[in-house]
């Protein structure tokens, strides 16, 4: 074999072994034992770009950006193709966990993106800011896993727009950080066939927000005097969410497939809410307006927005409509 890699050789069998053995591993959570399979399999073939690929890979599963970046900056340096790599997009997660922006915007035009110029920040490096429109996150994907809606700000980073159950220990306007293949699909129906929206597994929280989330009893005569606390709390660059209708359980299979966003909606019981006693689905929000049941004036909402200002908004609420609107039972949950 050419040292630079023009002439490419199968990997030995012992490599085969130790690699294959390694991942078994780590789809048991063994993450020592198949690190060391892993480091064995790159002293044995360094010049393949696969060794340092699969350890990019281990590192990442683990959470260790800083040698998620090493291991994927020798898998690139070894590559002999010009684009599309994986290793490449592997190499951008990692870099934009770091907010290394100069090798997450290299590794993003490098796997065949086009990007916008970079926005200065501190320290005069360049952000990377890819707006690629909706998706859904599931947060906590190997817990009690909670679809939500969001807004994705590059290739890696989605930022939530729904607000998540206190359960997921995640808040409204929270950055987190998703892995690069979508796992399971939402879409709506419309008259030229509706959108499809991938569904992206979290990696972790990139960044906190501030603002607390509570749950709060309605009494709501109309769903219009739902949506008018929901507009008040938009306007107020805040969010309100109706979770008696938004809100609802999956089984992992239909959770991970492709689901219409207003499955569930009628009054029968949901065809997919069939996880077994003990081994809860997956909750999914559902997108705005696809509920269609009779309705109930009495809600349980979710508000993010600051202690200083709920109150205010509460009985602003109430004051515009006060024959129609009331609330109660006000308490800050994550």
């Amino acid at each position: 074999m050419k040292i630079f890699g023009r002439v490419r050789h199968r990997p030995s069998p012992t490599w085969r072994q130790a690699t294959d053995r390694a991942f078994s591993l780590i789809d048991d959570g063994r993450y020592e034992d198949a690190g060391a399979l892993l480091t064995r399999a790159a002293d044995l073939e360094p010049w393949l770009s696969e060794s340092w690929y699969n350890l990019a890979l281990l590192h990442k599963f683990r959470h260790d950006w800083t040698q998620a970046r090493i291991a994927g900056l020798r898998a690139v340096a070894l590559l002999d193709r010009p684009a599309g790599a994986p290793d490449w997009w592997n190499l951008g997660i990692a870099a934009t966990a770091l907010q290394d922006w100069p090798l997450a915007r290299r590794s993003w035009q490098a796997y065949g993106l086009r990007l916008p110029a970079g926005t200065a920040v501190r320290g005069g490096e360049e952000s990377v800011r890819l707006p690629l429109g909706s998706a859904a996150a599931r947060l906590s994907p190997e817990g009690e896993a909670e679809v939500v809606w969001g807004r994705r700000l590059d290739p890696a980073r989605i930022e939530v727009l729904s607000i998540p159950l206190p359960s997921s220990g995640r808040r409204w306007g929270e950055v987190v950080l998703h892995d690069g293949v979508p796992h399971g699909e939402r879409a709506t129906e419309g008259a030229a066939g509706g959108a499809v929206y991938p569904v992206f597994d979290e990696i972790e929280l990139w960044a906190p927000s501030p603002v607390p989330t509570w749950l709060v009893l309605l009494e709501a005569a109309e769903e219009s005097d739902r949506n008018a606390l929901e507009r008040l709390a938009a306007e107020a660059g805040y969010a309100a969410e109706d979770w008696s209708s938004s809100v609802r359980l999956l089984c992992r299979t239909c959770s991970e497939s492709r689901m219409p966003t207003d499955d569930g909606s009628s009054t029968t019981r949901d065809p997919h809410d069939h996880g077994e006693p003990g081994h809860p689905g997956h909750l999914s929000h559902l997108s705005p307006g696809s509920e269609d049941v009779p309705w109930s004036p009495e809600r349980e909402c979710g508000i993010a927005a600051p202690a200083a200002l709920v109150h205010g908004l509460l009985d602003g609420w109430v004051a515009d409509s006060p024959d129609t609107r009331d609330w109660r039972d006000l308490e800050e949950v994550c």
